[in-house]
């Protein structure tokens, strides 16, 4: 019987191949070969494999070098295999090891010695092995890190927003919430285009806001003397956050789209038995949890549907969950 597996070493523009027999006896005969990167390259590798008639493949997570080798050997190598007579269920089979976990003793690296440790380290499960999703999920993954990313710089950018303001003495974060709110932008926006006047800027505040137009002036006080530079670095500052905040509106509607497949499956599952049953026992325990917080009078008013709808109406309520 025979059963090979080819273990990869990833770099950058090179990968070191190594191809060996491990269902027989004695000491593995290793198969070396190095192939580019380049994608002509790498689909060479996946029919050098297939012809091999190499059952599993192990690579090392190096860097983001390990994606293209990966998705090139599951589009061209996996299918392949697996529509071979007599297939098991581990024919075909990609694993992506962790780095750390295939470490050589110091000053004995090499590029075929690396694979050959591999492909010894999985047959013997001492391997760490990451898991990799199917395609689709990595294609949401990859925009949904991409949204966290810019709206980190959103936040990023708000803070440094709040600092060239307090640079400039205008004190309007210790009068508003929301720096970037409806408010914020008005006067922030009118900063940058030259208003000076602190009553003029305090007009453009949203009359629901709990600082009133002369507190506002107060803050805004120092824009009459504000130099010409803090209001060009404010325009800067809020071209890159509208540029910031349209990119993530495009990606949440990249991600609405490809999620939308999967939206219908998923739209009845409040309606399933075992969600009810959950629901029911959450219940439970939140009324056995704050059971001991409630006195025997609001406990029969509480059974009795009479418990008050806000807070301090009768005093505490220590129950946050009341109707």
């Amino acid at each position: 019987m025979v059963y090979k597996i080819a273990g990869i070493d990833v770099h950058k523009k090179m990968l070191a191949v190594v191809v060996a027999d491990v269902a027989g006896e004695g000491a593995y005969q290793f198969e070396r070969r190095k192939f580019a990167t380049m994608p002509e390259q790498l689909r060479g590798l996946a029919a050098w494999l297939a012809e091999q008639q190499v059952e599993e493949v192990v690579m090392e997570s190096t860097a983001q070098c390990w994606k293209p080798v990966w998705e090139t050997l599951e589009r061209y190598w996996q299918p392949v295999r697996r529509q071979m007579e007599g297939s098991g269920p581990m024919r075909g089979k990609l694993h992506l090891a962790q780095a750390k976990s295939n470490r050589g003793p110091h000053g004995r690296k090499n590029d075929f010695g690396d694979g050959e440790r591999l492909l010894k380290r999985l047959v013997a499960g001492e391997l760490i092995l990451s898991f990799v999703p199917e395609p689709e999920q990595r294609l949401w993954r990859t925009v949904s890190r991409k949204k966290l990313q810019l709206t980190r710089q959103r936040v990023r950018l708000q803070n440094q927003l709040d600092s060239l303001l307090e640079e400039a003495h205008i004190k309007l974060s210790s009068r508003i919430s929301d720096l970037l709110g409806i408010t914020g932008r008005r006067i922030v926006g009118a900063l940058a285009k030259g208003v000076s006047d602190p009553a003029a800027l305090a007009a453009l505040a949203d009359p629901n806001i709990k600082a009133t137009p002369e507190q506002l002036a107060e803050a805004l006080s120092a824009a009459a003397e504000l130099n010409p530079v803090y209001r060009r670095l404010l325009k800067m500052h809020l071209t890159e956050l509208d540029l910031v905040e349209e990119q993530i509106l495009q990606l949440e509607k990249e991600l609405a789209c490809l999620l939308q497949p999967h939206q219908m499956p998923c739209s009845g599952w409040r309606r399933c038995p075992v969600w009810r049953w959950i629901r029911r026992t959450r219940l439970s325990l939140n009324w056995a949890r704050h059971r001991r917080h409630l006195s025997f009078r609001r406990r029969a008013l509480f059974l009795g549907g009479r418990l008050p709808r806000r807070r301090g109406e009768w005093g505490v309520n220590y129950s946050h969950w009341s109707p």
